[in-house]
């Protein structure tokens, strides 16, 4: 019984270093990108500079097919929308509505923005 309990806490201390190597990855390599969502202390700098880029650009429509709601939800997901195409085709809205459902494409195209599960669901798409 003794040699078991042992076995069964060095296994548990293993897989756990191991949870923490894991962390440790993730925290330092941010491989999702996750930092400045979570991690947003520098906010009052961000934000002075994204006023003074839009009232630089604000004039400029950066994609025709999107409102200026929509543009911006994509800027703060990290995704430029002068690289999204202008048209999309019917294989695009295909894929689009099976990631997204079909209801949700059309509040999308009407104008509603887009959350940012159903924009990861639907960057494959474009």
């Amino acid at each position: 019984m003794k040699k078991f309990l042992n076995i069964f806490f060095v296994t548990l201390g293993v897989i756990f270093f191991c949870l923490i190597l894991l962390g440790l990855y993730f925290f330092i390599a941010d491989p999702l990108n996750l930092k400045p969502l979570l991690f947003n202390s520098d906010a009052t700098e961000q934000t002075e500079k994204s006023t003074s880029i839009n009232l630089e650009t604000s004039s400029v429509d950066k994609h025709p097919a999107l409102s200026d709601t929509q543009e911006k939800t994509l800027e703060t997901f990290g995704i430029d929308p002068t690289t999204l195409p202008t048209e999309i085709t019917t294989e695009q809205e295909q894929c689009f509505k099976n990631a997204v459902g079909a209801a949700r494409v059309e509040e999308i195209k009407n104008g509603d923005t887009p959350t940012a599960i159903e924009v990861f669901r639907g960057k494959d798409c474009l």
